[in-house]
Formats: structure tokens, C-alpha cells, sequence
């Protein structure tokens, strides 16, 4: 069919987009409503998380359906339905009245939202004109990366002046408006259906090997790691149906997660690449606004307001970065964004508890440049050099490592996040003894100002709960700074051509 031209393709760039949009402002929306909604039902701010982690993970495991749902279905019947039940899934969360009944629709919520992330991207190039692809990517990452500066913003002001359910009800409007242009528009353009079975074994095994796997990863610190029972048999039912699943993989005839897509060198490179990074930048993302509200008490609504510049650059530099995409090698626009973010990861990591909010909002800032550099060409790169059939299974595939990524980053950044308080928090206390000079001097500086002793030792536990939380902090982001610095070597293993039109020629 002929590309869409004039004002229908706005309408349908806008509303295609926005289901990308309501992912990725779910998940940063949530951020900094975690403590919030802790409290309210009655849980640790760590249990919290769940509400992040089941509904990333829950997608994750759909994503990889996406390849065969599309062919069975038609990829625009299957993305309309797909937000608009996620748009009632909404709904649902917003009138949950306990955590496992939150977690439970948001489980739902992730599932059916599973497919929008790589057709919104399919639909898209599809109906572009050829020589406007690359902005076509351009202004649907714009859309995308639009959600971390409105996600913490809203999410903190309609926490702080409205109530938590509020940041699922808002996604109501806009998903009718994507469902309502997304269909009006391409109804009588749906793809090629084709029937074919589905891999149940394969579904059972992914389902039930990253399930174990993330609850695992929930719950390991709680329950003392591999101390307890539970923990070992998660361990031992995810290794093994994991495992079970390569094999099934690579020797049925239809399988849901197509790994022979990993014979590309260019998916490989780029599918690890953005699998990591997103991990890593995903768990900063977490602990920041985390530190921000616990340790240094931030309102929900200056927490987000701090962390959300990151997303300004990336709204103006997407559309830039789209254009360029055929003009300059991906492999340096992916560098650029790595150094930004290795050298803010090492910045954060140098803070203490005197930073003031003006010097978060502008790293943040900073650390935007990084974004648009990262995400448009690491996906141009690993789809580069595939069949236009394959597209859809690829984009699949590598979102559903990417978000998997970003979960288990979730995971792990707030068990090591914790694990290093601790560390901090037990090597400070033990310079807490009664002849130390430093301690005798603060403790009489405190009666002299009024404090009892009783008092005077509460007021230094407390700072030293705060200075190891500072620490283990400025740790997490040490880290994430040497990740993206391996990754920026790791994309250089990437071969060129990477134009879409040197795919098409290899078909």
C-alpha cells in the first residue's frame, strides 16, 4: 500500500506514539508514588516495588508473543486491542484497595501491554513514506522518552495534592485517543494474517523461569538469600526451565522466542547492548528518587521534579538525532550517549548529603544528552541487516530483554543498594566508641545546645543511617558508571552496513 501523507499521518504519528507513551509514563509515573503507596497499604517502600516489577516483568514475558500474535491477528487489530485494555487495566489499578490486588492488575496491565512497544514502532515504519523512516523513529522515540520528565512531574504532584490512583485514571484519556485515530485510520490497512500454532511449551517455560526468577530477585533479601528454603527452589525451577527453554527453542518449528535471531552479529552486539544499558540506567533511575524521599526528605512531587530533566533534551535532540541516523556512523551517536552516561553516573556518585536540589535537576539535564544517543541508534543497529518479516519478531525479542533488563535492574540496584548500607552502616558504627576524640567533642556540642544524651545518641544514629545510605548510593552509581563504559567498547563489535536500505538489499 501507498505511505499515509498530510494530516492523517500527524494523527496516526500521534496516536501510535501515545501507546508507547502511556509504557513508559506507567513505569516512571510509579517511580516516586512508591513510598506513597507503601505507606498507604501498609508495606516496606522495598515491597513497593512491586508494583514496578510485576508489571515490567508481566510484559516482558508477552513481548516475545508479539511476532506471533501480529501474523495471527493483523498488527493494527492486535494494537488497538492492546491499548484499550490496557486503558481498562488502568482503571483497575487506579480502584485497587490492597498491594497483591495492585500487583495482580498491574500483572494484567503488563501483559496486554506487551505487544504496543514494538507496534507502535512496526506500525510506524510501515506506513512512512521510505525516505522519511528515520524520522519517523526520531519522533516516536521523542514521544517515548517525553515520559521520564512527565512521569515523575505528574506522578509526584497528583501523589503529593491528589491521591496515588490518579496516576493510573490518566491514562483513560489518552488511551481512547490512541485506539479511536489508530483504527480510524488504519482499519483498512491491516497486515497479512497467517495461522499458525503457538509454542505453549515454550510460553510455560519463559513464564514460569522469569517469574521464579524475578520473585527471586524480590524477595531474596528479605528472605536472607540462599538461606532459605524458597529462594533455593526459585533458584533451581528458573535455572531449569531457562535452560530447557534454549533447547526447546532452537529445535521447535515455531518457536515464541526466535533465537536464531542471535546469528545476526549486529542484533547480538545491539540487543546487549540496550539490554545492559537499560538495566543500569533503569536501576539509577529507581534509587535516586528512593534516596531523594527516604533519606534526604524530598516530597513526592520535588523528588520528581528533581529527576526529571533528563527528559528535556531528549524531546528536542530525537527528532535531530532521527535525521542523522543516515548520515553519520550509529556506532559514534551510541559512544556519545554512553560517555554522557558513565561521566554522570560518576558525577551522582560524588555527591553527599550537602547537594542541594539545583545540583540534581541540572545532572539530570546533563545526563538527557545521553538518551536520544543511546536508544534510536542501538535499535537501528541491532534491526539493521533483517528481513522486513523478521522486524517485528526482532523488535520483540530485543524489547523483551530490554524491559527484562530494566526489571531485574530494579531488582538488584535495591538489594545492593541496601546490602551496601549495610556495609557503610557497620564499618561507621564501629568509630561510634565513647573515647573516640570525634564523638566525646559532637556529643558535648549537643548538651551544650540542650540535647540529652539520650537524645544526642538518636540524633548520631540517625546521621549515620543517612551518611551509609549516602554512600551505598554514591556506590550504585560508581558501578553504573564502569557498565556503560564497557558498553561503549561492547558497540564497536557492531558491523556495518546499518541503513535500512542495505537491509532490504540483503533480503
Amino acid at each position: 500500500m501507498p505511505a499515509i501523507k498530510g494530516i492523517q499521518l500527524v494523527l496516526l504519528t500521534i496516536a501510535v506514539s501515545l501507546g508507547i507513551f502511556m509504557n513508559v509514563l506507567d513505569t516512571s509515573i510509579a517511580n516516586v508514588a512508591i513510598p506513597t503507596i507503601a505507606g498507604n497499604m501498609g508495606v516496606s517502600a522495598d515491597e513497593g516495588t512491586w508494583v514496578i516489577t510485576s508489571f515490567t516483568v508481566s510484559l516482558a514475558i508477552v513481548l516475545p508473543l508479539t511476532g506471533w500474535l501480529a501474523r495471527r491477528f493483523g498488527e493494527v487489530k492486535l494494537f488497538v486491542w492492546s491499548t484499550a485494555l490496557f486503558t481498562l487495566a488502568s482503571i483497575l489499578c487506579g480502584l485497587s484497595t490492597s498491594l497483591p490486588m495492585l500487583v495482580f492488575f498491574r500483572i494484567i496491565q503488563g501483559a496486554v501491554a506487551g505487544p504496543m512497544i514494538p507496534l507502535s514502532q512496526s506500525l510506524l515504519l510501515a506506513n512512512y513514506p521510505p525516505d522519511k523512516k528515520g524520522l519517523a523513529t526520531g519522533l516516536w522515540a521523542m514521544v517515548a522518552v517525553a515520559g521520564p520528565v512527565l512521569g515523575p512531574i505528574l506522578g509526584g504532584y497528583i501523589t503529593d495534592d491528589y491521591s496515588w490512583p490518579w496516576i493510573f485514571y490518566i491514562n483513560v484519556p489518552v488511551g481512547i485517543f490512541s485506539v479511536y485515530f489508530t483504527w480510524k485510520i488504519l482499519k483498512d490497512r491491516e497486515t497479512k494474517i497467517v495461522k499458525q500454532r503457538i509454542d505453549f511449551v515454550g510460553l510455560i517455560l519463559l513464564a514460569v523461569g522469569i517469574g521464579c526468577l524475578q520473585v527471586l530477585l524480590d524477595r531474596g533479601k528479605d528472605l536472607d538469600w540462599f538461606d532459605s528454603n524458597l529462594i533455593c527452589l526459585l533458584a533451581i525451577i528458573s535455572t531449569v526451565c531457562l535452560s530447557f527453554l534454549i533447547v526447546w527453542e532452537l529445535t521447535d518449528e515455531h518457536p515464541i522466542v526466535d533465537l536464531t535471531l542471535f546469528k545476526s552479529r549486529n542484533f547480538t552486539v545491539g540487543t546487549t547492548a540496550i539490554s545492559m544499558g537499560y538495566m543500569t540506567y533503569f536501576g539509577s533511575v529507581i534509587i535516586l528518587p528512593l534516596w531523594l524521599q527516604t533519606q534526604m526528605n524530598y516530597t513526592a512531587t520535588w523528588a520528581g521534579l528533581a529527576t526529571a530533566p533528563i527528559g528535556v533534551l531528549p524531546i528536542l535532540l530525537s527528532p535531530f538525532v532521527g535525521r542523522i541516523m543516515s548520515k553519520v556512523d550509529p556506532r559514534l551517536i551510541v559512544t556519545n550517549g554512553f560517555f554522557f552516561f558513565a561521566f554522570c553516573s560518576f558525577w551522582l556518585a560524588n555527591f553527599n548529603t550537602d547537594v542541594t536540589f539545583e545540583n540534581v535537576a541540572w545532572i539530570r539535564f546533563v545526563q538527557g544528552i545521553g538518551a536520544p544517543c543511546f536508544f534510536i541508534p542501538t535499535i537501528t543497529i541491532l534491526l539493521s541487516g533483517l528481513p522486513d518479516d523478521r522486524i517485528a519478531s526482532a523488535a520483540g525479542l530485543s524489547n523483551f530483554l530490554r524491559i527484562l533488563a530494566g526489571s531485574f535492574g530494579t531488582s538488584i540496584s535495591v538489594a545492593l543498594w541496601d546490602h551496601r548500607e549495610s556495609v557503610h552502616q557497620s564499618k561507621l558504627t564501629e568509630t561510634l566508641i565513647s573515647y573516640n576524640p570525634n564523638m566525646i567533642e559532637t556529643i558535648n556540642q549537643l548538651k551544650i545546645s540542650g540535647f540529652l544524651d539520650d537524645v544526642s545518641y538518636a540524633l548520631l544514629a540517625k546521621t549515620l543511617i543517612n551518611q551509609s545510605y549516602m554512600l551505598a548510593t554514591n556506590d550504585i552509581f560508581w558501578l553504573s558508571g564502569f557498565i556503560f563504559l564497557a558498553l561503549l567498547v561492547l558497540i564497536w563489535f557492531a558491523r556495518p552496513p546499518f541503513l535500512a536500505k542495505a537491509a532490504s538489499a540483503a533480503e
